[in-house]
């Protein structure tokens, strides 16, 4: 089993952290899903500096593109709130490479309310406050570095009260969100190396035992995360064959919808 502090701070913000390079320069020959992940306990974690730092590489990206403004629903239920906080730490990590300063302010401070609604504020408010002043200053690096802590911070405080399952899911909302914008990133301009840094067919079988381990969430929308993640492993987990093109399509279609779902009810 993956532990619980390596898991969020490795893909919180996704196979999709995002946080890579903005200034990359020749391509890559080929990409290998497993020269940039770690190997914690037998399952492939992603390292988003790595991973898209690759996937620029092999074409500029417009980020500005894919930075989301809206600022969503309020909601109640401590799981979906769980869900939606792991989804807008990676659109802070998104706004980021964007070097949008504005919605990186919005986002720390939608960040810090989030973590208020599940009883986390408290380790959350010098990180906000930092997230803050380094937008207004244009140091990208260190609201990086604050995101990062931001979530490992949440991680220790919802251990410290007993909430590992609200912190993974905060992880896999993450997950969700940057998987989103990995395959809108690989669909707009395929390529087979783009789409190789979706193989993490053990990352999906860890969220999908996970959820199976939440009986007491008795929510449509973790049943359909579930279901999605049967639908997506067989399209990732191909073997020694290649991600097609089609699939990629088909998991920004899935992971778009439930985005979506988490975002707005």
């Amino acid at each position: 089993m993956i532990s619980l502090p390596r898991l969020l701070k490795f893909t919180a913000a996704a196979t999709a952290g995002l946080t890579l390079c903005a200034h990359a320069a020749e391509a890559p020959k080929h990409i290998d899903v497993k020269q940039l992940s770690r190997n914690v306990e037998d399952v492939v974690v992603p390292l988003p500096n790595e991973i898209f730092g690759a996937l620029n590489k092999l074409g500029g990206v417009n980020w500005r593109e894919y930075v989301r403004n809206d600022k969503g629903n309020n909601f109640t239920e401590r799981p979906r709130i769980a869900l939606l906080l792991g989804s807008v730490i990676a659109d802070g990590f998104i706004a980021v490479q964007a070097e949008d300063a504005p919605t990186v302010k919005d986002i720390g401070q939608r960040v810090l309310n989030l973590a208020k609604g599940i009883g986390v504020g408290n380790s959350i408010t010098p990180h906000a406050k930092a997230i803050t002043e380094a937008a207004d200053k244009r140091n990208w690096v260190n609201v990086r570095q604050e995101l990062d802590r931001t979530q490992n911070s949440v991680q220790k405080a919802m251990n410290e009260v007993g909430d590992q399952k609200l912190s993974q899911l905060v992880s896999l909302g993450g997950w969700l969100r940057g998987t989103e914008v990995l395959t809108a990133v690989v669909n707009q301009r395929f390529s087979e190396d783009g789409a190789e840094l979706l193989r993490q067919p053990d990352l999906l079988s860890y969220f999908h035992t996970r959820l199976q381990g939440m009986p007491e969430y008795n929510m449509k929308l973790l049943t359909d995360i579930q279901d999605a993640l049967v639908q997506v492993k067989p399209m990732i987990d191909v073997g020694q064959g290649k991600i097609s093109p089609d699939s990629v399509k088909r998991i920004n279609e899935i992971t778009t919808r439930l985005d979506g779902e988490i975002v707005t009810r």
